[in-house]
């Protein structure tokens, strides 16, 4: 911005939502309180009944967050700090209950004055261009915002900066406004809404094919279009609980190292966006398994999402009962794969399956604890496993692994493998490639190697798709 006499000492005030932090401070302490208790859902509309400022006052005296926590904008705290160091009084003026707005205000610590919604007036749009017209007069400040809701303030103020402005906003501004800053990054919103819904996740939901391969019915037209539409339905529905674990998470996912970068998290995605993505990915879901599969399959998945949205509000804090219930969730695929093209899901795939995806999820849960340990912590955050835990960790893990190869080599020998393949004793080398590759996975996460979920690395593994295509080998050779 250019100086000039009149505006050097002129106060400089900010907005904080969206403004200084990239996420909005009551959708997270709704969050927080959600997630907390999931039966607060229930008493929000008679708070609203009240007005704006009651709800927001009510949810304030239950939660603050913790300040270190925001995804703040390294950009404008850099800004606000050089301001200062010209004599510039910097003010924080946000429509966020007082608590919270101290709470920053002490964190960041370049605040000369907090302006905040207190004493039944909620600090927004109007409110608080009275207000600083009232401490400074009509074009006595510069003032820093975000959203439609500031562009009153701005009217009133000396000169205008926005902070990631709509286009229309951006213009709009321009019209009233000769001094104008603009902070805006290039954002590419399909690409955080790609990454949010985690479409590379949708690998895992290959195993619904995995009955109609075991069936033997691949050259079923109608069966093999009904897995395609099955598959699509556990993946939109699976989306949405992703978008939903992640707005419950955001606290957790901040203190990893690798999730802070989350498009909600990191504030590159505003929270708005997941309160609609969530639902209407489910919508979908259920729509396409109604309409288009048979009704058991929508039985499935509903007890699948039943299940991840418990996993997201509870079970997945719970040690051991956590990685069990992951095993199910991948093993309902395999039921939910049999029952969209009906054939009965064997039990012999199901029991392999357990104990497989048990042994994966314990793998994930001890890289976890290893990135803790590396960052000296002891403690998982948003789980219930501690530093301590890693070493029994990685006895189950193996162990479960080699329960699944023992339970595929006693399928090996069954009178079932006679009826399905000509040459089942090729299927031993089969039993011979699950070993290497469970005992391959083990000593990569052992090496801190697998930095992520141990079925993504498996999607960008070389050496997971040979021993793949190996076994798909093996066992078109053994049907043949």
């Amino acid at each position: 911005m250019i100086e000039t006499k009149e505006n050097t000492l002129k106060p400089l005030c900010v907005d904080l939502d969206g403004t200084i932090i990239a996420t909005d401070t009551l959708m997270e302490s709704i969050l927080i309180a959600v997630k907390k208790n999931p039966l607060m859902l229930l008493i929000f509309p008679f708070w609203l009944i009240r007005g704006r400022y009651y709800f927001k006052t009510q949810i304030g005296k239950r939660v603050i967050p913790k300040p270190e926590l925001y995804p703040y904008r390294p950009e404008i705290i850099n800004y606000l700090k050089s301001e200062k160091q010209k004599g510039r009084e910097i003010v924080l003026a946000t429509a966020t209950v007082k608590p919270i707005a101290d709470s920053v205000a002490a964190y960041l610590g370049i605040f000369d004055k907090v302006i905040a919604s207190e004493n039944s007036n909620n600090l927004r749009a109007r409110s608080k261009r009275d207000r600083l017209v009232e401490l400074y007069g009509e074009k006595g400040f510069g003032y820093i915002g975000d959203s439609g809701a500031d562009y009153e303030v701005w009217e009133a103020a000396d000169y205008a900066i926005l902070v990631e402005p709509s286009k229309s906003i951006e213009n709009k501004v321009k019209k009233i406004k000769d001094e104008v800053i603009i902070f805006k990054n290039r954002i590419n919103k399909i690409k955080l809404i790609t990454r949010e819904i985690r479409v590379y996740q949708w690998l895992k939901n290959i195993l619904i094919f995995f009955p109609l391969l075991m069936a033997h019915k691949v050259t079923d037209i109608q069966s093999f279009v009904n897995v395609i539409f099955a598959f699509f339905a556990f993946s939109l529905i699976a989306s949405s609980v992703y978008v939903l674990n992640d707005l419950l998470d955001l606290e957790s996912d901040r203190h990893h190292p690798r999730k802070k970068n989350r498009p909600f998290a990191s504030g590159s995605l505003r929270l708005e966006w997941g309160f609609f993505m969530s639902p209407l990915l489910l919508a979908g879901g259920i729509l396409l398994s109604i309409y288009l599969l048979p009704i058991d399959f929508f039985y499935y998945l509903l007890i699948y999402f039943i299940l991840t949205t418990s996993y997201s509000f509870y079970l997945k804090k719970q040690p051991i009962f956590d990685v069990i219930i992951l095993a199910c969730l991948y093993t309902l695929r395999l039921v939910a794969g049999a029952s969209a093209v009906q054939v009965q899901a064997s039990p012999w795939l199901l029991g392999f399956s357990i104990f497989l995806f048990l042994s994966l999820a314990f793998i994930k849960r001890y890289q976890e604890l290893l990135v803790m340990r590396e960052q000296n912590k002891n403690e998982s955050k948003g789980r219930g496993y501690i530093v301590e835990d890693m070493s029994l960790i990685s006895n189950m893990g193996p162990a479960s692994g080699y329960m699944s190869v023992l339970v595929l080599a006693l399928y090996v020998n069954s009178k079932e493998v006679v009826s399905l393949y000509h040459r089942p004793e090729v299927l031993w080398f089969v039993v011979l490639c699950l070993l290497f590759w469970i005992s391959r996975m083990w000593l990569l996460a052992f090496r801190g190697k697998m930095d992520d979920d141990p079925l993504v690395y498996t999607g960008k593994d070389w050496v997971s798709y040979v021993v793949g295509a190996i076994v798909g080998i093996l066992a078109i050779g053994a049907a043949l």
